[in-house]
């Protein structure tokens, strides 16, 4: 069959260089989601002050917690239609793409009435500084409003994605990341709406680019075509879906939760430390998205050749999916790392605030391409279908081990330092497990394809 423009061979030729393209557009996509967020903080701490900033940055682990578990469904969306894709069953893929969007609209709106009912006890919870807990969940549910539309880009992009096309998703966030720079500033420096003004951008944001990519695939001919007036959901799909998807999400979920319980304890150190965590955190999930993004590339690849029966390939991608996420994260490290002095002043110029920034560039961010490792690694996994054992791993080592630094050690050795000491600690340990578990895993994986 002829390819589509949009679409890369996966199963045959090269692999390097398709890989490569293949993660570029999405790395950039990712960074330009993550912006969404990074742009609300700039504006915020430049026109107004750290007590704003610190109502904004305080959101992003709750908006993890609420949003991961069906994020994470997106994953199995992308090793389904792969995996059809890999077999040659192209006639199934219409039933799919139907029941994934219309799947995508239901976590949405569910997801938004969660965020808007327990936004205030959650953030009570984590012990948000009683100045700045009002305006968060002022921001907080503004932000869930659009929640529907950001499932939609995100599992709609999984559509895309699993036959190869990564570039139009990058191409409907860029034009959504324009539009929420330019609507972040009339909002707050022209009409002075502070937490809400960027609230309200970063949702129009999301309905433009989750509007871009519905809007390609009803555009779509053929099999990966959707009929907006005929959503159906097809039960065999969803048990397939969620099979793949739900470890992934219950691992985004519970990594959420630890990150609740080290957000608290950031909250402890006040407002400056909020906000400066806040604006280094940024750089730190900058370098995420660079590893994520061949992550997505070996989910998908490994998917589709998996579902050939190609042993030698998925052996290869993996090894160049780290080999080159790897090595590129580190170079952005470096860059960053040089800067941060300088980079760092894009969100606030208070002297304090950035003291708390910099401790998170030394004790972590130098150190985030070990994070890099695991998670293309897992990604791998999952593509070989086999996405419970991530996530196990994920849970143990970046989940559980972080509740018991932040319960057993950091208490007799509080200072700030210490706390953030405990994401490469996390690190270390879930990169040796996975790494291992890989190995192991693959060799049976390779033995139910010869079968």
């Amino acid at each position: 069959m002829r390819k589509r423009s949009n679409e890369i061979d996966m199963l045959h030729g090269p692999l390097a260089g398709k890989i490569f393209m293949f993660a570029l557009p999405l790395a950039a996509s990712s960074v330009l989601q993550q912006l969404f967020n990074a742009a609300d903080l700039a504006v915020v701490g430049r026109f107004t002050n750290a007590k704003c900033m610190a109502a904004v940055g305080s959101n992003a682990s709750v908006i993890g917690l609420l949003v991961n578990l069906f994020v994470g469904l997106s994953v199995g969306a992308n090793v389904l239609i792969a995996n059809l894709v890999g077999r040659g069953e192209r006639d199934r893929i219409g039933d799919a793409v139907h029941t994934i969007v219309t799947l995508a609209l239901v976590a949405g709106v569910t997801i938004l009435l969660l965020g808007i009912l327990l936004a205030r006890p959650i953030l009570t919870l984590m012990g948000a500084p009683k100045d700045v807990i009002d305006l968060a969940v002022i921001y907080l549910r503004i932000y869930f409003c659009g929640m529907p539309v950001i499932m939609l880009y995100n599992y709609g992009s999984a559509i895309l994605r699993s036959r190869g096309d990564s570039k139009r998703p990058f191409l409907a966030l860029t034009l959504a990341g324009v539009l929420n720079v330019l609507l972040n500033l009339l909002f707050v420096i022209a009409f002075k709406l502070h937490v809400i003004g960027v609230a309200l951008a970063t949702v129009l944001s999301n309905c433009l680019s989750g509007g871009l990519v519905l809007h390609f695939l009803i555009k779509e001919d053929g099999e990966f075509h959707v009929d907006i007036r005929h959503l159906y959901i097809v039960k065999e799909y969803v048990l397939r879906v969620v099979k793949i998807g739900l470890p992934a999400g219950i691992q985004g979920t519970v990594f959420s939760l630890s990150n609740v319980v080290i957000q608290s304890a950031i909250n402890s150190f006040g407002t400056a430390c909020i906000a400066g965590m806040t604006a280094s955190q940024n750089f730190d999930f900058i370098s995420y998205c660079m590893t994520n993004a061949f992550a997505q590339a070996a989910v998908t690849f490994t998917s589709q050749n998996y579902g050939a029966g190609n042993e030698k390939r998925c052996k290869q991608v993996w090894r160049l999916s780290m080999l080159m996420g790897l090595g590129i994260d580190i170079i952005l490290i470096a860059i960053m790392m040089l800067l941060r002095g300088t980079i760092i002043q894009i969100f606030t110029t208070d002297p304090e605030v950035i003291e708390f920034a910099m401790v998170r560039f030394i004790y972590a961010i130098s150190l985030h391409f070990i994070c890099g490792s695991y998670e293309i690694t897992g990604g791998a996994l999952r593509g070989l279908n086999r996405s419970m054992v991530p996530a196990i791993i994920s849970i143990l080592g970046s989940c559980a081990v972080r509740l018991l630094y932040i319960g057993l050690w950091f208490p007799a050795h509080r200072s700030i330092e210490n706390l953030i000491m405990v994401y490469p600690f996390s690190w270390i340990i879930t990169t040796i497990c996975m790494q291992t578990a890989y190995f192991i895993v693959r060799k049976k994986a390779f033995r139910t394809i010869s079968q």
